[in-house]
């Protein structure tokens, strides 16, 4: 941390401006006479604050935060969050880097639903959440259910949304110190704040189908780990999708290992495939997790765990002792909006526009080398040479786009290097700006030259 407050106070006082590339980690453990795993932390420290980019092979580069608007302009919660992204683009900046419900005047059902609750629990809303009620775990069950299988309500947990929910269930079955699995590329929020909570993170291989079950099985022999991170449908950032043997597999595997599966069904609830949930096939040791943030609203941050059986009052509580418990309002707000057919008429409004959105990514980005789907907000595009992931985001924010590169999934140091970026497409309220985001995305792959030029 001492070394990570010192590159920060060096660029702030401009010893370190825009552009500079910091040492190599290996010479500054040497100066330094710290170790490099010392210096790793430090790095990361900085980039989590958005102070820097790396890129594998070339090193790692002070960012140029000139565009952000002052601090002393910000009002205090939009200030704390200054060298992380923003919470509105900077002006004239289109945002194809989150992945939150579009826009499609959710905002008459919510109003609907929340004069309701105002109206018919005044009391409950000016309290602390003491009780739970049973519809609440009803509502879980219901939209965490697929095909033919549906948790038991007794086993659902309502949560502050998937990410929460996800950490309340590591800290129920771990201590610190555990291992916990995660996939090279994955939603790397998670290994960050398991981190943060004491957790190691060990990473598994994965190919375009997903986990490789031959690759899980050698961890689990050789590292021990207490639990596993997966995304079984539409992964994220990757799209890929496990097939029927290797969910088998998977879970076989975890049962021999006795290791817990967590399984984020965020995106694979809005890519409706034939194919049986982890939790379906291991349900004695498998948490899945969904919510309504990235298929119903983003502002409505609910989400549900189911637990295996006998594990729901632990998660309970590790999720309250994590973030304070849910509030009253929020979490009606969820059940009413699961039980009356809004959440679902609502997400299928979404899927609708994401599909006519996908659909213009196909057409700007032919020929270009892309993974999507159809109900999916984002696409995983590989990068023609020259192009990095890293200069090509750079040259994207330059050209007004915001997207993200690769090493803002990566749970963990990787040597991969795969050379693509995440483009979201849900967040831009209006067509019109969709189309002009992936016209700048198109002109900057053909013009691959720009490549060499997008740090100073």
């Amino acid at each position: 941390m001492r070394l990570a407050d010192q590159i920060e106070t060096a660029i702030a006082a401009g010893s370190l401006p825009a552009g500079a590339k910091l040492p190599p980690q290996r010479n500054l453990a040497y100066d330094l006479g710290i170790t490099i795993g010392t210096v790793s932390r430090g790095y990361a420290l900085v980039h989590e604050r958005g102070l820097v980019s790396g890129e594998v092979g070339r090193g790692t580069f002070v960012r140029d935060t000139r565009d952000a608007p002052p601090e002393a302009n910000l009002d205090p919660v939009t200030a704390s969050l200054v060298g992380t992204r923003a919470i509105t683009p900077p002006p004239g900046k289109i945002r194809f880097d989150s992945t939150a419900a579009p826009d499609v005047d959710q905002g008459a059902c919510l109003q609907s639903h929340i004069a309701a609750i105002l109206r018919d629990h005044p009391a409950d809303i000016a309290s602390y959440t003491r009780s739970f009620p049973d519809h609440w775990f009803t509502a879980g069950a219901r939209w965490l259910s697929k095909g033919d299988w549906a948790p038991a309500p007794q086993d659902i947990v309502p949560t502050l949304g998937a990410h929460a929910g996800i950490m309340a269930v590591i800290t129920a079955v771990t201590a610190p110190g555990d291992k916990v699995v995660f996939e090279h590329l994955t939603y790397s929020q998670v290994s960050r704040a398991a981190g943060l909570a004491g957790r190691r993170t060990v990473l598994v291989e994965s190919d375009a189908k997903g986990v490789i079950p031959e690759e899980f099985e050698r961890l689990c022999a050789q590292q021990h780990p207490k639990v596993a991170f997966f995304m079984s449908s539409a992964q994220n950032p990757t799209l890929a999708t496990m097939p029927l043997e290797r969910r088998k597999a998977i879970v076989d595997i975890a049962r021999r290992y006795s290791v817990w599966l967590i399984e984020d069904d965020l995106y694979g609830a809005m890519s409706p495939e034939p194919l049986p949930l982890l939790a379906e096939l291991g349900p004695e040791r498998t948490f899945l997790v969904g919510g309504l943030s990235k298929s119903v609203a983003a502002g409505v941050r609910g989400g549900w765990v189911a637990c295996p059986p006998h594990f729901a009052q632990r998660v309970r509580i590790a999720h309250k002792m994590m973030t304070g418990g849910i509030p009253f309002l929020l979490a009606e707000l969820c059940a009413r909006l699961v039980l009356s057919g809004d959440a679902t008429r609502i997400r299928g409004l979404c899927a609708a526009e994401i599909a006519a959105r996908e659909a213009l990514a196909r057409t700007y980005l032919s020929g270009f080398d892309l993974v999507s789907h159809p109900a999916v907000p984002f696409l995983w595009l590989a990068l023609p040479d020259p192009w990095l992931s890293g200069t090509f985001k750079q040259a994207a924010l330059t050209e007004g786009v915001l997207i993200d590169d690769e090493d803002e999934f990566k749970a963990g140091r990787s040597e991969k290097v795969l050379h693509r970026v995440r483009i979201s497409f849900s967040s831009p309220r209006h067509l019109d700006e969709v189309r002009a985001g992936f016209a700048v995305l198109r002109r900057l792959l053909e013009n691959g030259g720009a490549g060499y030029d997008s740090i100073a």
